[in-house]
């Protein structure tokens, strides 16, 4: 019929008239420098993730390369071992030296020798003194050569040092072989055994953190008696060198280190310059607030946290009598830090984020507590329920300081970031409990220095506190971008008209 209209394409009746409006919402174009995917494309979010963690938005923390996925298993768990067996052969020697030391002072003299009694002393100080003061420098050889050469090469050290000892018949050298040589060796050894379990770990890595550490109790139960039964029948010499063994299994332990994540590229101008630098003195680390509340934090309540394990036996030979059995509150001691570093290494992971550090929060107001209590306890079973308690505590501080590293920092700086911790640390390791024996030795009693040893833990915990209120700022400011940006698309939307129109001219269906 003449006059009528064809029918429309059967494929769309529409056509695109161009917008003469600004575009709603993400314009990709090969013209422009913006390559970022969207959090609605493939990969965003890891896209996203990775730049909101890199060290330009000031916290420090360099995620890992987008995609990788931690194996939580595997390979894992004979890494898991082997970090266990360094944890229970480096400080279960170090945990034993008072077995030694009655052995050094038999060997170099007389028990009943005051001035021996004090340069004997200071072989065990220095060593366990050494082992923290290093640590910043063993994370800058970590990050050069690797978790796996680090810890080898310590473990040989410690063996040579463990082994030059038994030879030794003065104290003087001793201070430099044992002291220095073998405390060294054992700190090179230790930190990567730390660093190694964020490469296979992230949802288990509470529970595998509380059974490494758990392996230095253990160590430090049984090795006493084993030390003790040697002393007798081999003497101070062979008893050293079989010691030497578990720096051997040591060094064959830690070839299992195989590193997983990938290092993350420095990108911008003088790269090569200032990935060196980064790998000698990691900055980012510190421009993390939080990881500075932390380190500052946790040293400070140091002060006053090791004075007990230090002077209780003698406080209890004073209060108790010398034929008190205080063996037993060592014991007590031992086993539930093994039993916490269990439970609240499993703990860990199912507490979010860096809320993890109230768990470290808790252990320093019961060990400060506990201290305080001490003096108080006028009968010995009270003092074995305080022992019960601080060690249960102590084995939280211990087996939740890597996670929360890691929490803090991120994968690829946590080995700085835990080495300069544990530097920091060794300062009031070393100076706390010199402090209470002075007090001790000008009042004729340890209640004072008790007291006042329970004071910096509490404080110590009070400053740690602050670490998730400022973690979280970031992230309420992006939500508050987020909501403001959410308002102006929808206040566009609302004020942007259709502009589609029919092929016929008719006009559009307003939908």
């Amino acid at each position: 019929m003449k006059g009528k209209l064809p029918p429309p394409p059967p494929e769309s009746i529409y056509t695109e008239v161009p917008q003469q409006f600004p575009p709603q919402g993400p314009v990709r174009s090969d013209m422009t420098e913006d390559k970022t995917v969207r959090p609605h494309e493939p990969d965003g979010e890891k896209v996203a993730e990775e730049k909101s963690a890199g060290p330009g938005n000031g916290t420090g923390r360099v995620s890992a390369e987008p995609g990788f996925v931690h194996p939580e298993g595997g390979w894992g768990w004979v890494v898991m071992l082997a970090s266990m067996w360094c944890n229970g052969s480096v400080f279960g020697i170090q945990n034993s030296f008072g077995i030694l030391y009655v052995a050094l002072l038999n060997e170099f003299g007389s028990e009943e020798d005051l001035d021996l009694q004090f340069r004997t002393a200071w072989v065990g100080s220095l060593s366990m003194g050494m082992i923290f003061f290093c640590s910043p420098i063993v994370s800058v050889f970590t990050d050069l050569l690797g978790c796996r050469i680090t810890a080898v090469g310590g473990a040989a050290v410690a063996l040579v040092g463990l082994l030059a000892s038994s030879f030794i018949r003065s104290l003087g050298a001793l201070y430099f072989t044992y002291g220095l040589v073998f405390a060294c060796g054992c700190s090179f050894a230790y930190q990567p055994s730390l660093v190694i379990l964020g490469h296979y770990f992230k949802r288990r890595l509470g529970l595998v953190n509380g059974i490494v550490t758990a392996g230095s109790s253990v160590f430090t139960i049984l090795l006493p008696l084993l030390m003790s039964k040697l002393l007798k029948q081999l003497g101070l010499s062979h008893t050293l060198r079989v010691l030497c063994g578990l720096m051997f299994v040591l060094m064959l332990a830690s070839l299992t280190y195989r590193p997983l994540l990938p290092r993350t590229p420095d990108t911008g101008k003088n790269t090569g310059r200032c990935s060196a630098l980064r790998r000698v003195f990691n900055v980012y680390i510190w421009r993390s607030l939080g990881y500075r509340i932390w380190a500052f934090g946790v040293p400070a309540a140091l002060y006053g946290y090791y004075v007990p394990y230090v002077h209780l036996m003698k406080h209890v030979e004073e209060r108790f009598g010398p034929d008190a059995n205080k063996e037993v509150l060592l014991m007590c001691i031992g086993v539930t830090s093994g039993i916490g570093r269990l439970i609240f290494g499993h703990m860990a992971d199912y507490v979010p984020g860096v809320y993890k550090v109230f768990l470290q929060v808790a252990s320093f107001l019961v060990i400060g507590l506990m201290s305080i209590m001490i003096p108080v306890c006028k009968i010995f079973g009270g003092l074995v329920a305080v022992c019960l308690l601080m060690g249960l505590f102590d084995g939280c501080f211990i087996c939740i300081m890597a996670p929360i590293a890691f929490q803090l920092v991120g994968s690829q700086n946590v080995s700085q970031a835990i080495g300069f911790l544990l530097g920091m640390m060794s300062v009031p390791m070393v100076v706390g409990p010199p402090v209470a024996g002075f007090l001790r030795d000008r009042l004729g009693n340890y209640d004072v220095a008790f007291y006042l040893a329970g004071i910096p833990p509490i404080i110590g915990g009070a400053v740690l506190c602050l670490i998730p209120w400022v973690e979280s700022r970031p992230k309420r400011r992006h939500a508050e971008v987020a909501g403001e940006a959410k308002e102006a698309e929808a206040a566009m939307l609302e004020t942007t008209p259709t502009t589609h129109t029919l092929k016929n001219n008719e006009p559009e269906p307003v939908i």
